[in-house]
């Protein structure tokens, strides 16, 4: 059951956070542009849970579509509207793994070694910590943005935020807790040192960095609880 979870998991997270694309976003209010979406996720599920066709995955990427086409209806589309559009996938893939637990044993990728199932796990933390940790974090500094000056580089509060929940998350992984914290403070040198002067950009920069700092130590610390209950990771293919 474990395993058809995270295969699950995996599928929905590349599905809607790695392939889905800027103008996917933008234009979903089209029906075939959420149809091109439900697609995409029916497919990397298929293909994460080893199987050309199955009910329980397409009956998910039917829910993801009805899901999708609520949400994106919604008057507001904020840190609110996310958080409640993934909950709801995620009760979706909880409900398909209890209906199907057998999925991942039953697909092409059921002889496997165990060790699978620990890259599975650390590719779903690495995508929850840096990639969803993004979407969460620029949510809840949006309704700020519009009183701070954008003097910065483009795109570069987004490249800063990966880089540190990747750090972080590497550092959780290697056991270097203490390492964080100087982490913390170089940021805070380099950063809130050049927005002293202007209290909005300052209170800004402090909300971003604690979520941002906030959310990677929690999901990382989840996850190594997750990998200590998990076979240990060997050097060498994961596919026999």
């Amino acid at each position: 059951m474990t395993a058809t979870f995270l295969a699950l998991l995996l599928g929905h997270l590349i599905a809607d956070f790695l392939l889905q694309s800027g103008w996917m976003v933008k234009n979903k209010r089209r029906i075939d542009v959420l149809m091109m979406h439900a697609a995409l996720v029916l497919i990397c599920m298929l293909a994460t849970t080893g199987h050309l066709a199955h009910p329980a995955v397409i009956a998910v990427a039917l829910a993801h579509l009805v899901i999708d086409f609520v949400k994106v209806r919604l008057p507001r589309q904020g840190l609110r509207a996310f958080t409640l559009d993934q909950a709801l996938h995620l009760a979706t893939l909880v409900i398909a793994t209890r209906l199907a637990p057998d999925l991942w044993a039953t697909g092409i990728w059921a002889d496997a070694p165990p060790q699978a199932l620990t890259w599975m796990a650390l590719a779903c933390g690495l995508i929850l910590t840096i990639v969803v940790g993004g979407y969460a974090v620029g949510l809840l500094c949006a309704p700020y943005l519009a009183h701070v000056p954008e003097d910065g580089l483009p795109g570069a509060g987004r490249v800063i935020g990966n880089l540190e929940r990747s750090l972080i998350f590497a550092l959780v992984m290697a056991g270097q807790l203490g390492s964080i914290a100087l982490l913390i403070g170089a940021k805070s040198i380099l950063r809130f040192s050049t927005v002293a002067a202007d209290r909005k950009a300052s209170e800004y920069v402090i909300i971003g960095t604690l979520a941002s700092f906030g959310w990677a130590l929690v999901l990382s610390l989840a996850m190594q609880a997750l990998l200590d209950h998990m076979p240990p990771l060997e050097i060498g293919p994961i596919l026999p």
